[in-house]
């Protein structure tokens, strides 16, 4: 519900009615929920009046992104990007998953990417961690150390 609440509040028509001066706070938060009544229960449309009243449904995809971090911290879970400079064999994928759960110690979903201009080898982002074992990288360090 709040992923939805928060797309929607994305939305450039949406958001213009949200920060319209002519509407009381009221008005915005019912407007809102009357928008995604079908997708909403009693207590998210509280939440979000709680929020209208308090002037703050612009912060709506802050506190998303906020819950899922707080989420995936709870459930001890991490979505992790792989960008590599050829496709990664299923073996490869499982070795590099089994090893980052023994790092990160948590259940890892991966998304993998592929970029030509890495030349070789991988750059791996899981939150704040970055990882990067690629050619580029090492190419760009190795240039930085010359200088």
């Amino acid at each position: 519900m709040l992923a939805t609440l928060a797309a929607v509040s994305q939305e450039a028509t949406v958001a213009k009615l949200l920060d319209s001066p002519n509407l009381t706070a009221e008005q915005k938060g019912n407007k809102l929920v009357e928008l995604c009544s079908e997708e909403l229960d009693d207590k998210a449309a509280n939440y979000i009046k709680y929020l209208a009243r308090n002037d703050r449904l612009n912060l709506l995809p802050q506190v998303q992104a906020l819950f899922e971090t707080l989420k995936a911290n709870h459930e001890k879970t991490i979505e992790v990007d792989v960008v590599t400079a050829f496709e990664l064999t299923e073996e490869q994928q499982n070795k590099l998953l089994d090893s980052l759960k023994a790092k990160l110690q948590r259940d890892v979903t991966l998304h993998t990417v592929i970029d030509k201009s890495l030349i070789g080898g991988a750059v791996i982002r899981a939150g704040d961690l970055t990882i990067d074992g690629s050619v580029r990288g090492r190419l760009a360090t190795l240039a930085e150390a010359m200088a």
